[in-house]
């Protein structure tokens, strides 16, 4: 079976899902098998979307998407100084 990947909505949804069946006194385990996730998968999108909104989570992919973007933008630019560097010292 495929993996799928939740939307950030889609996340929040499901830990607003689980707080309210919590409330109720349903446990973790039965609301990851109502949802069709693990409870480790549960616990860690409420660590990482806790308390956020929907434009929030959405923001917080964007900004991590470009994070990673530039990061690989400055290790590309250390690889050509290095390489700049060992050019230079073979003079």
């Amino acid at each position: 079976m495929p993996k799928k990947r939740h939307s950030p909505e889609e996340i929040i949804q499901h830990i607003r899902t689980l707080e309210i069946e919590q409330a109720k006194g349903a446990t973790l385990e039965s609301v990851a098998k109502k949802i069709a996730v693990t409870p480790q998968t549960l616990i860690r999108w409420k660590a990482e979307y806790g308390g956020l909104r929907v434009d929030q989570a959405k923001k917080l992919k964007e900004l991590e998407q470009e994070n990673s973007r530039l990061k690989r933008l400055v290790a590309d630019k250390e690889l050509d100084i290095l390489i700049l560097k060992e050019a230079c010292r073979g003079n």
